[in-house]
C-alpha cells in the first residue's frame, strides 16, 4: 500500500500543475487553483502514511536529530511520506505563486520555468519566484467609495 500511496501523491497534484503551466489564461485554472483545497488529495495521502506510523513520526519530529530524521526517511513509509510532504508544500507554494503572479501580471511565460522549478526543486523555485515577483509590482487597488452603501 506505501507504495501505491507513493505513486498516487504526484499522480494527484499533477494536474494542477498542468493547469497553472499549461493553461494559464483559462477561466477554469483560476477557479479551480483559487482554492486552498487542491492540497487536500495529498494531504489526505499524507495523513493516511502519517498517522498509523504517530507512534515513530512524533519523537523525529518533535525533537529532531540528523540520524533520527535519516532512519525514519530510510523505511519506506517514511519516505513516501516525506515526499508527500514535499509535494503538498510544494503545490501549495506554486500556487501561491501562480496567484501572486497573476495579480502582478507576469508573464505566463516567465511563470512556467518558475513552476516547472517548484515542482522539482521547491525551495529553489519558490526562491526564483521571489526574484521574479520584484520585477512586477503589484497593480494599485481602485479607492474604493465609502461614502455610499448601497
Amino acid at each position: 500500500m506505501t507504495a501505491a500511496l507513493f505513486s498516487l501523491t504526484f499522480a494527484v497534484a499533477a494536474p494542477f500543475w498542468a493547469l497553472m503551466i499549461l493553461l494559464p489564461r483559462w477561466s477554469w485554472t483560476a477557479r479551480i487553483v483559487g482554492s486552498p483545497l487542491v492540497v487536500l488529495p495529498v494531504v489526505v495521502i499524507y495523513a493516511l502514511l502519517v498517522i498509523p506510523a504517530f507512534g515513530a513520526v512524533l519523537p523525529a519530529v518533535a525533537s529532531p536529530t540528523f540520524d533520527g530524521v535519516r532512519e525514519l526517511l530510510g523505511t519506506a513509509d517514511g519516505a513516501a511520506a516525506g515526499w508527500a510532504h514535499m509535494i503538498a508544500f510544494d503545490l501549495f507554494v506554486g500556487r501561491w505563486a501562480w496567484l501572486d503572479s497573476r495579480e502582478r501580471r507576469v508573464p505566463a511565460l516567465v511563470m512556467a520555468p518558475v513552476l516547472l522549478l517548484t515542482i522539482l526543486l521547491g525551495p529553489l523555485g519558490l526562491a526564483a519566484y521571489l526574484g521574479v515577483r520584484g520585477r512586477w509590482p503589484r497593480p494599485a487597488v481602485a479607492a474604493v467609495d465609502t461614502g455610499r452603501l448601497g
